[in-house]
């Protein structure tokens, strides 16, 4: 019996959107590209994928009493902290406002869905 993670899925109120965000900021290629439903893979072949929500609600990080919250997040490896911030800003990214670590930089996609940016 074989099991194999193919992807992470991130809900959204429009995957397009969403799905091109993280194939401008990470160069993945799209292996599935519908409407409502988009797959990128990296040559590593790991793998995100991309639904629209119709009834998303947008996550708060850092979380509060009663708001919603993240369920997941992504971990990603940079070799340049700096110049993979500022790409992910110029592709839509915004830095979140509280930031827990040095070496560790949390960003927000278009869908608030919070990613992080690390180096050694």
């Amino acid at each position: 019996m074989k099991f194999e993670l193919s992807a992470t899925v991130l809900d959204s109120p429009d995957a397009q959107e969403l799905a091109g965000f993280y194939n401008r900021l990470l160069g993945w290629q799209f292996k599935c590209n519908e409407p409502d439903w988009v797959m990128l893979r990296a040559p590593s072949g790991a793998g995100l994928s991309f639904q629209t929500e119709e009834n998303y609600v947008r996550p708060v990080w850092p979380a509060g009493p009663g708001d919603p919250q993240m369920m997941l997040h992504l971990d990603i490896y940079v070799d340049d902290l700096e110049a993979a911030c500022a790409h992910a800003t110029e592709q839509g990214a915004v830095m979140a406002e509280f930031q827990p670590q040095d070496h560790v930089r949390v960003f927000l996609d278009p869908a608030g869905h919070p990613f992080c940016l690390f180096d050694d």
